[in-house]
């Protein structure tokens, strides 16, 4: 198979049913040091801030304009 014979319905349904392969077996996915500090360190920074974020009506209605 080759994936530029394939039309853009059969890649994307390709792609998902890789991205399903790969979440069934999460568990054995392994962050590295570099990776687990980083969200460490985003843990802490939102623990500390608190933000959440906007509202979705808020969100909408910058997009929106």
């Amino acid at each position: 198979m080759k994936i530029e014979n394939l039309s853009t319905i059969e890649k994307v349904e390709l792609a998902q049913r890789i991205w399903d392969s790969v979440a069934a077996k999460q568990d054995s996915i392994e962050l590295s040091k570099e990776q687990a500090q980083l969200l460490n360190a985003r843990i802490k920074s939102f623990e500390a801030d608190q933000d959440f974020g906007s509202s979705w009506s808020d969100v909408k209605s910058r997009i929106t304009g």
